[in-house]
């Protein structure tokens, strides 16, 4: 059965580009526009992986993070930021809100396959 990876990002292409890019690797992927939209995805299903920009309208993506922290289906999912976000703070704050990678964009689909095969696999 594939893993499942829920993508969290306001822009529909980039979430296009993860998503092309999860499914050639054999992950089963849901997509989801901002922070509010990614926490209503969370609904009981199995979730393996998130993978969220920080900056988007609504909710933020350091928020979400701590928000999905307090759910006890999801805590322990591990969440890739993948964003323009660069500076050793907002990289501390995504760590402190649980975080567990962190890619910049723009990326290479293999440099974010790499970071999501470390933390779990098709």
């Amino acid at each position: 059965m594939a893993k499942t990876i829920l993508i969290v990002d306001d822009s529909a292409s980039l979430r296009n580009v993860v998503a092309i890019a999860l499914k050639g690797a054999g992950y089963s992927v849901l997509e989801a526009a901002d922070g509010n939209e990614g926490l209503k995805k969370l609904d009981g299903a199995k979730i393996n992986l998130i993978i969220s920009d920080v900056n988007m309208p609504n909710m933020d993506g350091i928020t979400m993070v701590k928000e999905i922290k307090k759910m006890s289906s999801y805590k322990f999912t591990p969440i890739i930021m993948l964003t323009t976000e660069a500076g050793a703070e907002m990289k501390e704050a995504g760590k402190a809100a649980g975080a567990k990678a962190w890619v910049v964009k723009p990326f290479k689909p293999e440099q974010m396959l790499d970071a999501v095969s470390k933390l779990v696999s098709p």
